[in-house]
């Protein structure tokens, strides 16, 4: 059985970097750049605005930012795997 993992502290240490630290004493930058700017939506490149971006908190301990507008897995975040190839990505 996988134990939950909470967020309890992130702090914005970069342009686009957050560093997270979990329940479980566990800490790490993500960097959510590349994330942004490979998507297509516009929703979600609306947060390349620094202001917007600097506007996330924890809500039960999850990172969320809006009206969970834009939100992650925690073990993404947990794991720094915000971005995930698709099979047909992996066997080009």
């Amino acid at each position: 059985m996988n134990p939950i993992i909470n967020i309890v502290d992130a702090v914005l240490v970069g342009d686009y970097c957050l560093r997270l630290t979990f329940d479980d004493g566990k800490a790490q930058t993500v960097d959510f750049k590349p994330f942004l700017n490979h998507s297509h939506h516009p929703d979600i490149r609306a947060y390349l605005e620094p202001a917007r971006f600097s506007s996330f908190r924890l809500e039960f301990g999850e990172l969320v930012w809006g009206d969970y507008d834009l939100c992650f897995p925690v073990i993404d975040l947990y794991q720094n795997q915000l971005e995930h190839r698709n099979i047909h990505e992996a066997a080009a």
